[in-house]
């Protein structure tokens, strides 16, 4: 890409900027928020929205457009039909929800996610048949939120997590994340997996591939603290995804770090 079609993001917080092209107002998830059973009616909706209509039309999308590959996914080929957590980097709006499933082996899958993957119109309230866990906003919801996590964690499914929170798209690099999610695994006593999605070039297309690169297993090391723990598992799968992210080389879009002071007076 040349440098008059090069596109330009500024940020100025790793942690909380968004960059995702929708503007949606996020429903609340509340104490009525229904995240889903494990009743038939429900397995059948969920076998046809997940099977029927995401899985080929994902297919489709991630082959025809990407090349999407997947690397080292065979340290997954125990785990069949088992729990575990995994975590990815967040930076392909179209790819992220479904990159997944392919990773882990065609299991359905559970991806804890923002509220605004649920508040799309007619799709949103599809959204978790296809495995959405969005966040809960108050007391209620988180209690129904644990509860559902509990019973997909038992029912031997893997959990997906994107710990950056926040999509970049076509971001190169890792970024900073903190600790908070990484509870979850050691609360349930699972493995941590990551994968690390990069654009890389392609002979006879504009268009990147994407590459996937799967590590783990990653488990905490014993005689931490809980806080110690967290802040440790959550290092090996950032220094794992920091390795792979070195893979990138494609870059669609720059972005340039601008302290928020220097956007104030620029407005």
């Amino acid at each position: 890409m040349s440098k008059k079609e090069e596109k330009v993001i500024y940020y100025s917080d790793e942690l909380n900027d968004e960059f995702s092209p929708d503007t949606l107002t996020p429903i609340k998830i509340d104490g009525n928020y229904k995240y889903g059973e494990d009743k038939f009616w429900w397995n059948v909706k969920r076998f046809f929205w997940y099977r029927m209509v995401a899985t080929p039309l994902s297919w489709l999308f991630l082959k025809i457009k990407y090349h999407h590959k997947i690397v080292n996914k065979e340290i997954l080929k125990d785990l069949k039909h088992k729990s575990y957590f995994m975590y990815g980097n967040h930076t392909n709006q179209m790819g992220d929800p479904f990159i997944p499933a392919y990773v882990c082996n065609m299991d359905y899958i559970y991806a804890i996610v923002h509220a605004n993957n649920v508040s799309i119109p007619f799709i949103g309230k599809r959204m978790r048949y296809i495995g959405a866990v969005p966040l809960p906003d108050d007391f209620a919801a988180t209690k129904n939120f644990m509860n559902y996590i509990k019973m997909r964690v038992e029912g031997n499914y893997p959990i997906v997590i994107y710990p950056e929170a926040h999509i970049w798209p076509y971001y190169t690099k890792i970024r900073p994340f903190v600790d908070l999610s990484f509870r979850y695994p050691l609360q349930f006593k699972l493995p941590v997996y990551c994968f690390t999605n990069t654009y890389q070039k392609r002979r006879f297309s504009k268009n990147p591939k994407i590459v996937t690169y799967v590590d783990g297993p990653f488990w905490p090391e014993e005689g931490l603290s809980l806080k110690e723990q967290k802040a440790d598992l959550r290092n090996k799968v950032y220094n794992a995804m920091v390795e792979r992210s070195k893979n990138n080389n494609v870059e669609l879009i720059k972005y340039i770090y601008k302290p928020k002071e220097a956007e104030e007076k620029n407005d």
